[in-house]
């Protein structure tokens, strides 16, 4: 069983930058595909980015593609999200997901969930 943490949410104004934390317990995600996903209000849960086991491949969203970047610190058992040049659109909450198998954009595909961290951003 693996714990997902998610952290670094909260109010930023358009334009500006959050840093996403997800951590890992008890045991490592070096060998897991990882993903972050969010889900606004009176919307369906959506792909947001994902990281392969080594990092070496990363998938976007087209809507977040060029402002966000998904990494990964094996070592730490963290997976980061930055994000810059929010817009309001981006508001949601952001779960983290952790996947016993390769990379993927569905969320169905993976086996461990967070619980979420609110992002918003104001106009």
């Amino acid at each position: 069983q693996v714990r997902l943490v998610e952290s670094g949410g909260g109010l930023v104004q358009a334009g500006g930058s959050l840093r996403l934390s997800c951590a890992a317990s008890p045991r490592s995600l070096s060998g897991n595909a990882m993903g972050w996903f969010r889900q606004a209000p009176g919307k369906e849960r959506e792909f947001v980015a994902a990281t392969s086991a080594s990092g070496a491949i990363t998938y976007y969203a087209d809507s977040v593609k060029g402002r966000f970047t998904i990494s990964r610190d094996n070592d730490e058992n963290k997976v980061f999200l930055q994000m810059n040049s929010l817009k309001p659109e981006d508001t949601a909450v952001y779960f983290c997901a952790a996947r016993r198998s390769t990379i993927h954009y569905a969320g169905t595909a993976y086996d461990y969930w967070g619980q979420g961290t609110q992002v918003t951003v104001s106009s």
